[in-house]
C-alpha cells in the first residue's frame, strides 16, 4: 500500500492499552494506517525515515485551559502591582500612584491579600484618596476585588443588590452596607466590562496566534477551553474568530468549548445558550457541547465549599447548586445531548456533583449519557474518593499545582494547615488514589494568563505531577519554588500515568477518543518526536523537555529545535 511516509526504529508509547509500545508507524492522508513492529512495514511503500531510537508519543490533550480568558488578559489592564507589607503601606502606595497620574478614567491595581496582614480594605479607604474616579483593585488570585464608591455607582451596585450565591459569589457587607469588597462572579464585571467596547478583532487575532504558536511548539494538539466567567459574550466573539479561522484552514489545534453558568437564577438561559453554542460552533477543529458550572471558589479566599469548616474563620463556603438542583440540570443536559464540566475546589463541591450524578442515574438508568467532569479537586473527602470510578465521573487535576505553592509567598507546609488544618493539608490533590480506583483521570494546565506560557507547559505539569515539588532544576515561575515535596508523597504519579492522562484519557473527556488521543490505526496522526526517551528521563528538570518535531493530522507543524 502506498503511504505518505514511514517512520521506523523508534520507541513509540502509543497510549493504546491493547498495543502499548511500538517501533514503527505509517501515515497516509493524515491518519495512522499502521502501528507496530518494523517487521510489518513490508506491506507499505513510501519515504522511510530511521529514527534511531527516538521517542514518540501522541499529541498532548490539555483538558482545562482558558483561551478566551487568556485573550482578554492580553489586553485588559489588570493594574499596577501594589508593593506593601501592611494596609497603610498599600493605601499610601495607591494614593501616590493616583496623585502622580492625574486624569485617568479608571485607576487599577493588583494586590496580594496577604500584604494586608489580616486587615481589610473598604470603599471608604479608597474614597479617601480617589473619590471621583473609578478605582478597582484585583486580588492577585483573580477571584475577588476591592472597589471604591464611584465604581459601585457606575455598575449600579447598592446595598439592596442581591448576592448571586451567598457564601460564594457575594458582596461583603458590614452592618448591612456594602464595603466595596466583592468575591467570585460579583467581582469580574468590575475588571473586564471595559473589554466589551475596547477589544478589537485585531487584538483577538494577535492573541490567538500567540496561543496557537505555543501549542504547536509544545505539541498540544487539543484542548478543552473552560471559558470566560460572566463574559460569555466576549468568549463567543473569540469562538467566532476560531470558527472563521478553522473555515480558512488555519486552526491546527482542536478546541472543545463551553458556555459558563455562575448564577443559579440563570439556569434556563444558560441551557438555551449552550444549545445555541452547540449549533453555531461546530467545525472540524471547534466543538461546543458542554455547560461549565462554577460550583465553588478557591481555598485562599475561603470561597471553596468545605465539609469541615475552615480553621481560622469557621466558614464552610457554599456551592452554586445543591444536589437536587444539579440533578435536574443533568437531566436537561442529558435530554439535549450535552455534557457538564464543574469547577470543584473544595471537598463539598465535588461531593454535591457526585450526589447529583447518583440521583440522576437512579432516575434515568442506562439512558444517562452526560459526560461529567469535576475539575481542580484540591480537597476531596475520604468518603468520596472511590465514587468517581463508581459513578463514571471524570476527575480532572492541574498537576502544576501539586507542589502546593501557586504563588503563596511562603512554604505550603506553613500556609495550608492554618487555613484547612493539618489533616486536610496533608491530603491535598489525591490524584493517584483516584487513578488507582479505576476512575478516568485527566490533566490540565488551567491558567488565565498567556504571559510566557510557563505554566501552560504540559511537561512542567508532568514534572510536578511526578515529584510534587519545584526544585532548582524545574522550569517554573520564580515565585513558586518549594523547600520540599508536598505531602502525601504516595500521590506522586508515574510518567506513564502522566502521558496517559494527557493523551487518551483527555480524548475520552472531550469525547474524541475514536480519532484522537492514541497512536493507532485509523486515528488522526497527531504525534510528537523527542530526542530523549521520556519514559526514563530524570523527573527533576522534566519541564525542560520539548518535542523536536510535532505532527498534527500527519503534517509537521514545526521544524526540529536547534540545540
Amino acid at each position: 500500500m502506498k503511504a505518505d511516509y514511514i517512520l521506523k526504529n523508534a520507541k513509540i508509547f502509543t497510549s493504546n492499552k491493547d498495543n502499548p509500545m511500538a517501533s514503527a508507524l505509517v501515515v497516509k492522508d493524515g491518519k495512522f494506517i499502521y502501528v507496530g513492529d518494523d517487521s510489518g512495514l513490508s506491506a507499505y511503500e513510501g519515504e522511510v525515515t530511521d529514527l534511531n531510537g527516538k521517542f514518540i508519543m501522541p499529541g498532548i490533550i490539555d483538558t482545562h485551559v482558558h483561551i478566551t480568558t487568556g485573550v482578554a488578559f492580553e489586553f485588559a489592564d489588570l493594574g499596577v502591582y501594589v508593593i506593601a507589607n501592611s494596609k497603610k503601606e498599600a493605601l499610601d502606595f495607591m494614593a501616590n500612584n493616583v496623585k502622580n497620574n492625574p486624569g485617568l478614567d479608571c485607576y487599577r491595581f493588583m494586590l496580594s491579600r496577604a500584604s494586608l496582614n489580616g486587615e481589610e480594605l473598604s470603599k471608604e479607604d479608597l474614597d479617601a484618596f480617589c473619590p471621583d474616579t473609578e478605582l478597582v483593585i484585583l486580588e492577585e488570585e483573580c477571584h475577588s476585588v476591592w472597589v471604591n464608591s464611584k465604581m459601585l455607582q457606575s455598575h449600579g451596585i447598592t446595598d439592596d443588590t442581591p448576592d448571586p450565591v451567598p457564601g460564594l459569589a457575594y458582596f461583603v457587607r458590614k452592618d448591612g452596607h456594602i464595603t466595596g469588597n466583592a468575591f467570585e462572579s460579583t467581582s469580574w464585571p468590575f475588571l473586564f466590562d471595559q473589554l466589551r467596547k475596547s477589544l478589537t478583532e485585531e487584538q483577538i487575532g494577535k492573541a490567538v496566534s500567540r496561543w496557537i504558536e505555543f501549542s504547536e511548539k509544545y505539541g498540544v494538539s487539543a484542548v478543552f477551553d473552560a471559558g470566560f466567567p460572566e463574559h460569555n459574550d466576549i468568549h463567543e466573539r473569540i469562538y467566532s474568530y476560531l470558527r472563521d479561522l478553522d473555515k480558512q484552514g488555519k486552526l491546527s489545534v482542536y478546541v472543545d468549548g463551553c458556555y459558563i453558568l455562575t448564577n443559579p437564577r440563570k439556569v434556563k438561559e444558560a441551557l438555551e445558550e449552550t444549545k445555541r453554542f452547540n449549533r453555531e460552533f461546530t467545525t472540524e477543529h471547534l466543538k461546543v457541547h458542554t455547560l461549565k458550572i462554577m460550583m465553588d471558589g478557591t481555598l485562599k479566599i475561603e470561597t471553596a465549599a468545605m465539609v469541615t469548616p475552615y480553621e481560622d474563620t469557621g466558614a464552610v463556603g457554599a456551592t452554586t447548586f445543591n444536589a437536587e438542583e444539579l440533578a435536574d440540570i443533568l437531566k436537561q443536559l442529558n435530554e439535549a445531548g450535552l455534557d457538564l464540566h464543574a469547577h470543584c475546589v473544595g471537598e463539598r463541591s465535588s461531593r454535591v456533583v457526585l450526589d447529583a450524578v447518583e440521583l440522576a442515574k437512579k432516575e434515568l438508568g442506562e439512558n444517562f449519557r452526560v459526560k461529567v467532569t469535576c475539575t481542580h479537586l484540591w480537597i476531596q473527602d475520604d468518603a468520596d474518593l472511590l465514587r468517581f470510578a463508581e459513578l463514571g465521573v471524570i476527575a480532572n487535576y492541574t498537576p502544576a499545582w501539586h507542589n502546593g505553592n501557586m504563588g503563596l509567598g511562603c512554604e505550603p507546609s506553613e500556609f495550608w494547615p492554618s487555613l484547612i488544618g493539618n489533616e486536610r493539608a496533608e491530603k491535598m490533590f489525591r490524584s493517584k488514589t483516584v487513578w488507582d480506583s479505576g476512575a478516568l483521570v485527566t490533566w490540565s494546565s488551567d491558567d488565565v494568563d498567556f504571559d510566557e506560557f510557563l505554566t501552560w507547559n504540559p511537561y512542567y505539569g508532568m514534572e510536578i505531577g511526578m515529584t510534587r515539588w519545584i526544585t532548582e532544576n524545574t522550569k517554573a515561575p520564580e515565585d513558586q519554588s518549594t523547600a520540599k515535596p508536598l505531602e502525601p508523597l504516595n500521590e506522586r504519579m508515574t510518567i506513564e500515568e502522566m502521558i496517559l492522562g494527557y493523551t487518551i484519557n483527555g480524548a475520552k473527556q472531550l469525547g474524541v477518543e475514536s480519532y484522537k488521543g492514541s497512536i493507532e490505526s485509523g486515528k488522526d496522526a497527531d504525534f510528537l518526536v523527542f530526542e530523549k526517551d521520556l519514559l526514563v528521563a530524570e523527573q527533576e528538570g522534566f519541564s525542560y523537555n520539548m518535542p523536536a518535531e510535532v505532527y498534527f493530522n500527519g503534517k509537521k507543524v514545526k521544524e526540529p529545535l536547534i540545540n
